[in-house]
């Protein structure tokens, strides 16, 4: 049966959007990586607003790892408000954006190449003015998104910096990791049946938080963001070390946390803060893929088994897509069309 609402349309659709991106940006992004090995850039400066931003977090943190490359997140007001364009002459600038019409996004881009940076764009219409102030860019093919809460752009954000990322790295088991990733995401999708139920616990929920660590650092921003703009409520997003310094202290008994803590180098961490919220008795939802996480929360929400850590953002994001629409439906929202949003929104 056809849902009626479009957003859980579009989260159905994720596997086949990263499967047709997959196929058919492998030779763009090949034409890109060699262009940035010509290069040769001392950093990357990456600009974008809301979501996109979330996906420039992922790929600060897999370009630092994998490349090893100093990755800057840009304040596009530097060059709006201010007037003071940085020095990028050595960099390559990436600007992220679903709509490709984020004007500060692409003024960046514009004093950037001016500068004789390298300038890259990722966006989901390549015919539109940010697509076309780039050198290069990297088109998301994603169909039109409706839903004003984007998920399958971000989705396909994450594939598409991690197909470059593979590309530029050039290792076959990598690569090859990458090609699965549709399959990991029908299977999360598959695995997040029991979600309807769940949302209904929060019906009355008026604050929660989101943590994560790493890569998915990026997922407890994405998620947090997700579900403001769905529920109206006020959530907080934290790295699981900055939580530590202060921010622990507002969790009292029945404060929902959800907990991205799958499989990697961050999950002993992750765990032991579990431990932690288990003793302030908090209420927590866990996003993972082992029973070790999943027991130690009130609510589970499992992943997959064998996701490579690296790819595991662009899979634990989509239980928490898919709770965040559940909570606005038991809550009473329009999921499509959130009120005081639009789906492009013009900064200065």
């Amino acid at each position: 049966m056809t849902s009626p609402y479009y957003i859980e349309r579009e989260i159905q659709e994720q596997p086949a959007v990263l499967r047709g991106l997959l196929t058919t940006e492998t030779e763009p992004v090949k034409q890109v990586a060699d262009a940035i090995r010509a290069f040769n850039p001392a950093f990357v400066q990456i600009a974008a607003r809301g979501t996109s931003d979330n996906a420039a977090r992922y790929a600060q943190y897999l370009m630092g790892i994998e490349l090893r490359w100093p990755v800057s997140l840009a304040a596009p007001s530097i060059n709006t408000l201010y007037h003071a364009p940085l020095n990028v002459s050595r960099a390559l600038v990436i600007g992220i954006s679903q709509s490709g019409r984020a004007a500060d996004v692409r003024q960046v881009i514009d004093d950037a190449r001016a500068s004789g940076a390298l300038t890259l764009t990722i966006t989901n219409d390549p015919e539109s003015p940010l697509a076309l102030a780039s050198e290069y860019h990297l088109a998301l093919r994603c169909g039109e998104e409706i839903s004003i809460a984007a998920t399958k752009t971000y989705t396909a954000q994450l594939t598409a910096i991690a197909l470059l990322v593979a590309e530029l790295k050039g290792d076959a088991a990598f690569s090859a990791a990458l090609q699965e990733l549709p399959e990991f995401v029908a299977q999360a999708l598959e695995l997040g049946t029991h979600i309807p139920q769940i949302a209904q616990r929060y019906r009355y929920a008026e604050r929660l938080l989101t943590l994560g660590r790493g890569y998915n650092y990026s997922t407890a921003f994405e998620l947090a963001q997700k579900i403001r703009e769905l529920c109206y409520m006020p959530v907080e997003d934290y790295s699981e070390a900055d939580f530590r310094h202060g921010p622990i202290a507002m969790v009292n008994p029945g404060f929902p946390a959800l907990v991205i803590a799958p499989s990697g180098v961050t999950q002993p961490l992750m765990i032991d803060l579990l431990h932690k919220l288990h003793k302030l008795r908090a209420e927590c939802i866990v996003i993972s893929d082992t029973q070790e996480a999943l027991d130690l929360g009130h609510i589970a929400l499992p992943l997959p088994a064998d996701i490579p850590e690296w790819l595991s953002p662009i899979c634990a994001v989509i239980p928490g897509q898919q709770l965040a629409m559940n909570m606005a439906l038991v809550k009473g929202h329009p999921v499509d069309r959130p009120e005081g949003l639009n789906k492009v929104t013009i900064t200065q």
